[in-house]
């Protein structure tokens, strides 16, 4: 294929956390004229719905289960069906939970499209970390508690080492959000580390199916994550926010009591 020549097209659409509201209007926009949907396990049914809604003639909709943690449908096949649809000369949109471009394998497709010659549309969605902080009622920075944060998953590549928590745990120590993907299937481990850098009060939290109807949320602190965690039940997909910023939450509560 000659550099620069395009023979398809493909769309990486992030679907946000869940709900349809959230949307942004170029994802519904470019979501309804695709003839192919390729749908990750964490798009909402509602989302969907979006997508569907108003078409005379609805696209072909496939179920490419991808779950950390969980069994999934394999990478390479997802990225051989994009690729052989979008030359076939489909309208493909690859819908993610959330955004493409974080811990979405986003950067993986499109280096395969391209590759391809397939031109790549990357359209941006509320990613979950963000929604899961905004659920708690808190920001990822804040004046007063972060003034800045980490965006880490929990989900090593296979083969590959895992997140050195302690060193992440003294770059929180200096002013850090902590936000954590796929983090619970090694929570221990990672409470440990973070231990090591941070103080058992720091304040830490879970919010579970963020966005949707069975939304959970559990405000802790580090020392007690693990067990708080296990004695409520709470499992993936889960959100972690660690850090000062979650003492922003308390604040705003006592103001609302005040009022």
């Amino acid at each position: 294929m000659k550099p620069g020549h395009s023979v398809g097209h493909c769309a990486l659409v992030g679907a946000g956390p869940g709900d349809p509201d959230l949307l942004t209007v170029k994802a519904l926009r470019t979501m309804r004229r695709a003839t192919v949907l390729l749908v990750d396990d964490l798009v909402s049914d509602a989302v969907l719905a979006a997508a569907l809604r108003g078409r005379r003639q609805p696209p072909r909709v496939v179920h490419v289960g991808k779950r950390g943690g969980c069994k999934s449908t394999p990478q390479a096949f997802i990225e051989k069906l994009m690729i052989s649809q979008s030359l076939a000369g489909e309208q493909v949109v690859r819908l993610k939970g959330g955004d493409p471009f974080v811990f979405g394998r986003g950067g993986e497709e499109a280096a395969a499209l391209r590759a391809h010659g397939i031109t790549v549309e990357v359209v941006h969605g509320i990613t979950a970390g963000l929604a899961a902080a905004g659920a708690l009622g808190v920001p990822w920075t804040h004046r007063d508690h972060a003034h800045g944060v980490m965006l880490v998953t929990g989900h090593a590549r296979e083969g590959a080492a895992p997140p050195d928590w302690a060193v992440l745990g003294a770059a929180a120590a200096q002013g850090l959000t902590l936000v954590v993907y796929m983090g619970i299937a090694r929570l221990a481990e990672l409470q440990q580390g973070l231990l090591a850098a941070l103080p058992a009060s720091t304040p830490a939290a879970v919010v579970q199916h963020v966005g949707g109807a069975d939304e959970r949320q559990l405000v802790t602190t580090l020392a007690h994550l693990v067990a708080d965690v296990q004695s409520g039940g709470f499992g993936s997909p889960a959100i972690l926010v660690i850090g000062d910023v979650l003492r922003a939450r308390a604040a705003l509560a006592a103001e609302r009591q005040a009022a």
